[in-house]
């Protein structure tokens, strides 16, 4: 059951036009008052051909007028509004329980407190089987006006309770993290322009895209900019950012001008503090000249940062900063993506946005290497070759795993269910983009005495999980996988047990395919072979230490493939 409190208005009538009205999108049928402060005398035009709309109004709004004639000055916003809605599959609820149900949601609103008879007058209208519209005027019979703050978060709770009293379907209890829902006039906007969102939801899109392509504030509306969306920053005396808010291209008012919509009301986590806290908490960049040295792409070392994930999550204000960078990978994994993959990723990337946040505050600097790594796949201009993205997928499942554990842990009900959603489509992506990779490898598998001697090794290496790995229909892949990580040098059993050791692999719903993301990117490289990197320090040893006379050269190549001793065994 839903509640949802609007903002405050000013007009009675026109509020009881609309209730008892035709309806504008949906049919109004039989409207009419199923409670209300005092039914004793209450005008119902739905029930009464004699009483009128004005009269009903005149009847809500008598302590309007007898405090804005005492105090002379007018009161604007005293119209409060609170559609409830049941759940579509939830059965049929009679007038007197929707009755029951109103009663009990102006008690924990503030509108009518429990045995005060000097609260605000209210009425409950019922048009439609599904819910009714609650409307209040906001100034008590004493002429005070009532104690609202937090309402929202009351109502919240009483509808969980009424949920469990009525046996209706049950909504998780909110957490003040929740993003803002689009208002109907919203949504009729976006249908009656043709638009697939709305604009706030649009906004909240783009602005999440653009994020792993900033490294401050400043950059981040640039680039805004750049995108085409009205930017309208808020500036100090000093030309200090203070605020920002964002714009939709043809999203005009009635006269024609620029709707704009402050960060913090198009999300949550979109405000500027919270932006600049993100944006600004990365350690110093490298010099571009000290990344090349390393052997190695953007996606490659967007899995080397979410191997550490796990050490992360020990700390709740570290666990929350990597949970928030997580997303901003999954984003920027998303726009690089292959086509295949990219509306999969992009739905994924927006459904993970609800368990980016939380009420534990991120301490942003944890994260600065795994925020790097979405800002390099973000800024790279090569795409990824097949292995290397099948791993970074790979990693990005077990990552929203381990989120989804920690917000289930500290009972964020809403975040570790948009974790869950988010694994469903992190999984379609992975396993499209490794279904050709597997079948690549399993048409050149080793040869069968090969294969049982590799068998052998994963009873040695992972024995708790030797039957799934081996039963798996990937596991002719596998095998093909640590034949090649031995060709380079690797020992399989070692290969096994570091790879099950990065993640368990009781939750892997194939062990096989896991292990074989895992080998492939950490067997990229050749081992180093120990005799030739013994002789090379012996020669470097001998170097440093002679001053007479030049010694001969030690091995060049300290990545010489061993001796391939297990092939001779086989």
């Amino acid at each position: 059951m839903i509640a949802a409190i609007k903002p405050a208005g000013s007009n009675t009538r026109g509020l009881l036009a609309y209730l008892y009205g035709p309806g504008r999108h949906d049919e109004h049928l039989d409207p009419h008052i199923v409670t209300g402060f005092a039914m004793l005398g209450m005008p119902d035009p739905g029930r009464n051909p004699d009483a009128t709309l004005t009269q009903l109004a005149h009847h809500l709004d008598e302590p309007v007028h007898l405090r804005n004639s005492e105090f002379g000055k007018k009161i604007t916003d005293h119209v409060w509004h609170c559609p409830v809605r049941a759940a579509p599959e939830d059965r049929h609820l009679s007038d007197t329980e929707w009755a029951d149900i109103a009663q009990r949601i102006v008690e924990a609103a503030g509108i009518a407190p429990p045995g005060d008879d000097l609260g605000c007058r209210w009425i409950a209208v019922r048009h439609a089987d599904d819910h009714i519209h609650i409307l209040a005027t906001t100034v008590r019979e004493d002429g005070r006006r009532p104690k609202l703050h937090g309402s929202g978060i009351r109502v919240g709770d009483a509808c969980r309770q009424i949920e469990t009293d009525y046996g209706l379907r049950q909504l998780k209890k909110g957490d003040r993290t929740a993003g803002h829902h689009s208002t109907q006039a919203e949504m009729h906007k976006a249908q009656r322009l043709g638009w697939e969102q709305t604009s706030r939801d649009w906004l909240q899109d783009r602005i999440r895209a653009a994020i792993p392509h900033a490294s401050n504030a400043e950059e981040l509306l640039a680039y805004l900019e750049a995108m085409g969306i009205a930017v309208k920053p808020r500036r100090g005396p000093s030309g200090d950012l203070l605020g920002y808010a964002a714009g939709r291209p043809g999203d005009l008012n009635k006269d024609g001008e620029q709707i704009f919509h402050p960060g913090g009301k198009i999300a949550p986590d979109l405000t500027l503090p919270k932006l600049k806290a993100r944006l600004e908490a990365s350690a110093p960049e490298e010099h571009p000249t000290a990344r090349r040295e390393h052997p190695t792409t953007p996606w490659h070392q967007a899995t080397d940062a979410l191997d550490t994930l796990h050490q992360g999550m020990t700390d709740d204000t570290h666990a929350q900063a990597h949970i928030t960078a997580l997303g901003e990978l999954i984003e920027a994994t998303a726009q690089k993506a292959p086509d295949h993959s990219r509306a999969e990723l992009r739905t994924a990337a927006q459904t993970f946005a609800r368990a980016q946040r939380s009420q534990i505050h991120a301490e942003n600097q944890a994260a600065h290497t795994l925020r790097r790594a979405a800002c390099d796949i973000a800024h790279t201009a090569t795409g990824p070759d097949g292995s290397a993205f099948a791993a970074l997928l790979a990693a990005l499942v077990w990552a929203t795993i381990v989120a989804a554990r920690w917000h289930e842990a500290k009972n964020h009900a809403h975040q570790a269910e948009a974790a869950r959603q988010t694994l469903h489509h992190l999984h379609t992506a992975a396993d499209h983009a490794l279904a050709p990779v597997i079948d690549n490898l399993a048409a050149r598998q080793p040869s069968q005495q090969a294969s049982r001697t590799l068998a052998h090794d994963v009873r040695a290496a992972v024995p708790d999980h030797a039957d799934r790995i081996l039963t798996d229909p990937a596991w002719p892949a596998l095998a093909t996988v640590l034949t090649d990580a031995e060709a380079g040098g690797h020992k399989p059993h070692q290969l096994l047990k570091e790879a099950a050791a990065q993640r368990e692999l009781t939750s892997a719903r194939q062990p096989a395919r896991v292990l074989i993301t895992r080998i492939q990117h950490t067997s990229r490289n050749p081992a180093p072979n120990p005799r030739a990197e013994a002789a090379r320090l012996r020669s470097t040893q001998v170097s440093t230490h002679s001053t007479h006379q030049p010694q001969a050269p030690g091995p060049t190549n300290a990545f010489a493939p061993l001796t391939d001793q297990r092939s001779q065994r086989r």
